[in-house]
């Protein structure tokens, strides 16, 4: 089996405006640009009182980096009491989304995803000294670079958000 390393998790959060569809375009297109395979695993929407949606959406954005690594990131939608308003962008009136808004990001370092290590209990052993003395410094610069790829996956998130609520 697969052995998969918790690296770092983070959230963004915000409460006033937003545009929901172009926010979920935009982050979805940024990991399809960056390599990442998308899996949507969960997207559960409920309608509350007053017609104000809660959403549930649970993203697994896997990528290739070598033939023993992988990286792997968890994307975890919360919105809450999301409501369809009106707002005036230079003159121009148009429909946006007000309400709370989270996303949290797991970062995941998955070593051996093809399970070349696991056929016997020696190998096993083998790959536990491989990856403590072998390629210990391989792994803390993919560890960087992933860690690099979540920061910037929440910072292009916080720029469009502050964009868009400014408004």
């Amino acid at each position: 089996m697969a052995e998969r390393d918790n690296i770092l998790g983070a959230k963004v959060k915000h409460n006033g405006v937003f545009d929901f569809k172009e926010t979920y375009r935009i982050l979805y297109e940024w990991l399809v640009s960056q390599g990442y395979d998308m899996n949507e695993k969960t997207y559960k929407e409920v309608i509350g009182a007053g017609g104000a949606k809660e959403l549930e959406i649970e993203w697994e954005a896997i990528r290739k980096v070598s033939d023993y690594f992988r990286f792997l990131l968890k994307v975890d939608w919360k919105i809450i009491g999301m409501t369809s308003v009106e707002v005036e962008i230079d003159g121009v009136k148009q429909k946006m989304n007000k309400g709370q808004f989270e996303i949290g990001v797991k970062a995941i370092l998955i070593k051996d995803y093809e399970n070349r290590w696991e056929n016997r209990p020696i190998w096993k052993f083998l790959r536990g000294l491989y990856d403590k003395y072998v390629i210990k410094e391989r792994q803390d610069q993919y560890e960087g670079k992933l860690i690099g790829e979540m920061d910037e996956f929440l910072a292009q998130c916080k720029a469009y958000l502050a964009l868009t609520g400014r408004r």
